[in-house]
C-alpha cells in the first residue's frame, strides 16, 4: 500500500505484539478471584445416592 510505503513493518509488527501482549498480561492481572471458603467436612467421605 502506498499509504503506508514509509513505516516499516517489521516495527509495526513488534509494535502490534507489544500491545497484544500487554493487554492479555493485564486482562490476567486485573481479575481478583475470591477463594472458595474452604468445607470442614472435607475428608469425610459421603456418599449422595440420588435413586
Amino acid at each position: 500500500m502506498p499509504q503506508m510505503a514509509p513505516l516499516n513493518w517489521l516495527t509495526l509488527f513488534f509494535f502490534f505484539i507489544l500491545i497484544f501482549f500487554m493487554f492479555n498480561i493485564l486482562n490476567f492481572y486485573s481479575f481478583s478471584y475470591y477463594q472458595a471458603q474452604v468445607n470442614k467436612k472435607k475428608n469425610k467421605f459421603i456418599f449422595n445416592w440420588k435413586w
